[in-house]
């Protein structure tokens, strides 16, 4: 076997998403197994340098994983002559400044989304990416999901007829931090640091909509700050000035209305954290991350309201599971794998940071929705 090392920084490691989802399901999962298998037989071969602030967490997740390259200096990584991609994990606050570095550097990016603060810095992005004939990518992990693999599926091979309508429900209750620690980070819920699920979620609902059922027309969005206090990693109480819950509506360019809820203060009554149900004229589905279930036309019941009288039947038991029908890898491992093949062999690659700015632009559009109480045209 002959390997092809690739140099990544890897930036934002000691971060929960940095770490679990990117370092180990991902990148040394993809070392475990070899490598990935290039256009010419070899193995690209990920070298990792990873990057931080804090030098305690850096050295000990080197130690636990037997790696040896890491540092805090970000600007002496990128002007390494053997690294080749920069990878930013980092909060939303400090990730633009850390790409402009990396492009000026020379290096192919691909980052955490969202890509920037607002709009017009993430066009800024792409544009300098492009201009700059670098290999560029923003982390779409959900396309990549099983569930969603074979929701498309249905939709390429037409099994809806003409889609009518999208219904997602998406969250779980995250803990105030007083009487359980909570699942997310502090800064999730302060606007002040970039928090709030608005800007968390929407670039998810954006590419999910765009690249399974078409582009978004329009957006009408109420959001809210449920639990106005809430607990930091040190025990102490601070205000929860970010949004911790959005109820949108977005009409797709052929007529498909899509309402989707966000909610970090809602408990789960659903077979998975997420599941979108597809309803059309053949046939509708229900998908999560990981099953998709599905009632053909052919094989719909006649429900009769009767309040007066018990339900007896099982309507869950009148869906039937979609096969995977193929091998399914963890979502940002399968994503990871595409990029260094477009890296190396020039495989296409249509998460790039266009399709990153129309995400951040989409959660910019419904927090106006929700400030001025008013749908908004998305523009092209």
């Amino acid at each position: 076997m002959v390997r092809r090392p690739i140099g990544i920084v890897i930036n934002g490691v000691t971060g929960r998403m940095g770490y679990r989802q990117h370092l180990v399901r991902s990148l040394l999962a993809i070392r475990e197994d070899g490598g990935v298998l290039s256009s010419d037989g070899s193995r690209i071969w990920p070298e990792l340098v990873l990057v931080g602030r804090n030098e305690t967490k850096l050295a000990e997740i080197a130690k636990r994983h037997g790696l040896t390259d890491w540092t805090t200096d970000l600007d002496g990584a990128l002007a390494r002559e053997d690294v080749d991609i920069y990878f930013d994990a980092q909060l939303t606050r400090q990730r633009e400044k850390a790409i402009r570095k990396a492009i000026a550097a020379g290096k192919h990016v691909y980052t955490e989304k969202p890509l920037a603060e607002d709009t017009p810095a993430s066009l800024d992005l792409a544009a300098t990416a492009e201009a700059s004939g670098l290999k560029n990518g923003v982390v779409q992990d959900k396309l990549f999901l099983p569930g969603l693999l074979k929701l498309k599926r249905l939709v390429d091979g037409g099994f809806f007829g003409r889609i009518l309508s999208v219904r997602g429900e998406f969250g779980y209750w995250v803990f105030e931090g007083d009487w359980q620690p909570a699942q997310r980070p502090s800064w999730n819920y302060r606007s002040e640091d970039g928090g709030g699920i608005v800007m968390d979620m929407f670039p998810h609902w954006n590419y999910v909509i765009e690249q399974i059922f078409g582009s978004i027309r329009s957006v009408q969005c109420t959001v809210a700050t449920h639990l106005p206090q809430r607990w930091d990693e040190h025990g102490e109480p601070y205000p929860a000035t970010a949004d911790d819950a959005a109820y949108a509506i977005f009409e797709l360019a052929d007529g498909v209305i899509v309402q989707i809820n966000s909610s970090w203060c809602v408990r789960v009554n659903r077979d998975e954290l997420v599941e979108f149900q597809v309803d059309g004229t053949q046939g509708s589905a229900v998908a999560g991350l990981r099953n998709c279930r599905v009632q053909h036309r052919a094989q719909t019941p006649m429900p009769v309201w009767n309040p007066d009288l018990p339900v007896t039947e099982s309507f869950r038991a009148q869906w039937c599971e979609v096969p995977a029908n193929a091998e399914m890898l963890n979502g940002f491992r399968a994503q990871w794998e595409a990029f260094l093949r477009h890296v190396v062999d020039n495989e296409p690659f249509p998460w790039g940071f266009a399709s990153g700015a129309r995400g951040v632009q989409l959660a910019e559009l419904a927090l106006q929705s929700a400030r001025e109480g008013r749908r908004i045209e998305v523009p092209a």
